[in-house]
């Protein structure tokens, strides 16, 4: 089993940027496929973009041009490029592993706040 800690998180300005990252450790993390999720307040939790084993992401259609993931699989971390950010990106982010590229996330960090100021 895998553990995530993200980081990175922060009030940023209508149209800033972050970086989030998220760190892994216990376990081989070349193996697993990232996700990136968010919850907003009184929202049900949503899936951001994931990327898989082999480096190719896909995304939510609300963040597509904006948001990036990368992964360095020497370093065990993941991250979430956000750029052009709005207030409705305001959210609890979390990042969450499986072994299964189509299976359940079976692994989940704690989560890092975001919020876009207006």
């Amino acid at each position: 089993q895998v553990t995530l800690v993200e980081s990175g998180g922060g009030l940023v300005p209508t149209g800033g940027s972050l970086r989030l990252s998220c760190a892994a450790s216990g376990s081989t993390f070349s193996s697993y496929h990232i996700g990136w999720f968010r919850r907003a307040p009184g929202q049900e939790r949503e899936f951001v973009g994931g990327i898989n084993r082999g480096g190719s992401a896909r995304y939510a259609d609300f963040v597509k041009g904006r948001f990036t993931i990368s992964r360095d699989n020497a370093r065990n971390t993941a991250d979430l490029h956000m750029n052009s950010l709005k207030p409705e990106d305001t959210a609890v982010y979390y990042c969450a592993a499986r072994l299964s590229e189509w299976g359940a996330y079976n692994s989940w960090g704690q989560g890092t706040q975001v919020t876009v100021s207006s």
